[in-house]
Order: structure tokens, then C-alpha cells, then sequence
């Protein structure tokens, strides 16, 4: 069995990160982050060129036709650079939605402008409390029309498609929703990271339609989310990997008593152990990537381990950068809040560590 990643996926994931490097700098997000501008509109259309957008669409659609190991790959790049970018809305949610439940007309008609970036898409699934096919679900369709209130929506305030998962009679579905239409009201909303835009989406009367079978939502949208959490996990992975490499050559350039502190055995075993995190996290998601690409039953389970894993990873990695940067590391002029930000919000956008852990000891009892 070959447990690793081919050549041509590994040239990939190169070319990714050479073209990042070049054209996504970390001022990226902070320029996005200190403007009014929702997120890097010339970065989004040289990856929409690259055919990142459509690398798990089939060729027929409009997408570069590659694969979820390709895009997997491509997260965890997006990841290392902090994308200010809707990439994991658009490509996780609303296009893998599309992907596992669309009919050949839905797909015919919004995979490629999501390929090619001419259309934004995202999932509404949160109302601020419960989940999908719980009480607290009150969205709801009546035929074409849904009404209800979806906080946050990730990158809802650019979305062009929205996938809501609504309530429908006693059962849950996905519907979707075209913007701009009459009868949607859109918020921006303030976010730890504003190079990530969140949004709340007021829906009122607003036209419809039903993606996937009706009264299937509850269980469609658990398997889109394993999906969103296994790539997300790589863009997670992505981000703790910088931050332990930027940590690691800070504390190997800082000196303290004529030595770098790098040299302290307090900060070795921290490093250490942050790389291990990182490690368990990336064996994770590998599985689920595998998982993902050969649809095999066990995602369910891999899933929520990469999910949780990465997110500890991550959010560990953030917070240690700040630590090991000392008095600097909480400055507006360096990196570490950049990192620090969007590893709490990527912690929070498909539940936190703390729910995968409980679906997936669900997942294993059940």
C-alpha cells in the first residue's frame, strides 16, 4: 500500500506554494484585514486561473477534473499562506455540496461559474445555537419560498449561492438560494479575523429550490461537513506548519545570555512538542483525505479525528508562536495575531474540536 502522496500531486503542491509565495505574502491578510475590502479580489482571480476553484470539479463542469488529494494539498498551502480568500466557503461547502447532492441540471448550472470564480458560493447551516435537524433549527421552506436567519455564514456578505439547510415540514433539506434576489438580507459582521468575512443572512419569502432529495437534508449536510472538515483540516495543518517554522528560526535568531534561546530546554520540549501536535493532526487527515477520494464509509470517523486533531494543532501553534516571540510576539507590527486570528476562526466555522470529539465518540458507539 503507498502511503504517500504521488509525484505529480507533490509538483502540485509545489507549484502552489511557489505561486503563493510569490503572489500572497502574510501582508496579504493584513492589508485585507486593516481595509474595508471583504477579501483579496486579485488573489481570488489568480487562483481561480490556476484551476484551484474547480480542482475537484469534473472536466465536464467547467473544473480542472484532479481530485480531493489534489485539493487537499492545495488547502494546505492556502493554509500556510493565510489566503484572505472565500476558498474554503466556496470550494468546501457550496461546491462539494453540489458535487454530493446536485442534479446534472443544479451542477450543469452553477459548477462553473464556481470554478471559475465568477460566483462565490457558502453553506448557511448556523442560527447561533443547535444544529441541523435539532429544535433549534426555525429556517424554514414552504415550497419555493424559505424564511428564517442563518448567523454566521461564512463570506455571506460576497456570496453569490448560498446551500441553507432548512427545515422542511417535520423533516430537514438543503435548499438553495441566488444572490442577490429579493426577499435575502445580507450583514456584514465584525469577526475576531476580518480577513475571513462572516455575515448574517436574513432570508424572508426568499425563492428556493431543493438540492438533493427533499427531507434528506439532516443526513446530507453531516456528510458535507465530513467533507468541509477534511479539507479544512489540511488548511489548518497549513497554518500551524508556518507558524512553527517562523517560531522556530525566531527563537533560533533570538539570543539571551550570549546563546539563541532556541537552545533553552524549556522552549526545545515546546517546540517538540508542538511539532508531534502537528504530526498526530497531518496522520489524521491523510486517512480522511484517503477516505474522501476512495468514498469509502470510513470518512465518517476520519473525519472528525483530522478535524479535531488540526484544530488543536493549530490553535496550539498559534498560541505558542505569540509565547515564544516574548513582548514582540504581542504587537500589531508582527505576524503572531495573524496566525493567532484565523486559527480561532477556522476552530469555530464547522463546529469546534470539542463537537467533532463528541461525533465522532457518537459515530463509534452508535
Amino acid at each position: 500500500m503507498n502511503f504517500d502522496f504521488s509525484e505529480e500531486q507533490k509538483l502540485l503542491q509545489q507549484t502552489a506554494r511557489d505561486y503563493l509565495e510569490e503572489h500572497c505574502q502574510l501582508d496579504a491578510a493584513r492589508q485585507v484585514l486593516e481595509s474595508s475590502a471583504p477579501y483579496a479580489s486579485d488573489l481570488w482571480k489568480g487562483v481561480a486561473e490556476m484551476g484551484w476553484l474547480g480542482a475537484a470539479i469534473p472536466e465536464a463542469y467547467g473544473g480542472a477534473g484532479f481530485g480531493h488529494l489534489e485539493l487537499a494539498l492545495i488547502a494546505q498551502e492556502l493554509g500556510r499562506a493565510l489566503a484572505p480568500i472565500p476558498f474554503s466557503s466556496s470550494v468546501y461547502l457550496a461546491t462539494e455540496a453540489l458535487l454530493l447532492a446536485g442534479t446534472p441540471e443544479q451542477r450543469t448550472r452553477y459548477l462553473p461559474g464556481l470554478a471559475s470564480g465568477e460566483r462565490i458560493g457558502t453553506l448557511a447551516h448556523s442560527e447561533g445555537a443547535g444544529r441541523g435537524g435539532s429544535p433549534g433549527l426555525t429556517t424554514r421552506i414552504e415550497g419555493d419560498r424559505v424564511s428564517g436567519t442563518k448567523i454566521p455564514v461564512p463570506d455571506g456578505d460576497v456570496a453569490g449561492l448560498i446551500v441553507a439547510v432548512v427545515r422542511d415540514a417535520d423533516a430537514t433539506s438543503l435548499a438553495l438560494v441566488e444572490l442577490p434576489c429579493e426577499g435575502v438580507d445580507v450583514e456584514a459582521l465584525d469577526s475576531i479575523d476580518p480577513s475571513r468575512s462572516q455575515a448574517r443572512v436574513t432570508l424572508n419569502d426568499a425563492p428556493a429550490e431543493i438540492l438533493g432529495e427533499r427531507g434528506a437534508g439532516e443526513d446530507l449536510a453531516a456528510r458535507l461537513l465530513d467533507r468541509a472538515a477534511t479539507l479544512m483540516a489540511f488548511e489548518q495543518i497549513g497554518g500551524a506548519e508556518r507558524a512553527l517554522s517562523i517560531t522556530r528560526d525566531f527563537c533560533m535568531n533570538r539570543y539571551a545570555f550570549g546563546r539563541p534561546i532556541a537552545s533553552f530546554q524549556a522552549l526545545k520540549h515546546r517546540l517538540a512538542d508542538l511539532f508531534v501536535a502537528i504530526e498526530l493532526a497531518k496522520s489524521n487527515a491523510y486517512y480522511a483525505a484517503w477516505a474522501l477520494q476512495n468514498d469509502e464509509p470510513d470518512l465518517a470517523t476520519a473525519a472528525c479525528s483530522a478535524r479535531a486533531s488540526a484544530s488543536d494543532a493549530f490553535e496550539l501553534a498559534s498560541k505558542e508562536m505569540i509565547q515564544m516571540h516574548g513582548g514582540v510576539g504581542f504587537t500589531w507590527e508582527y505576524d503572531c495575531h495573524l496566525f493567532y486570528r484565523r486559527s480561532k476562526l477556522l476552530a469555530v466555522t464547522l463546529g469546534s474540536a470539542d463537537l467533532w470529539r463528541d461525533r465522532l465518540i457518537e459515530r463509534l458507539t452508535g
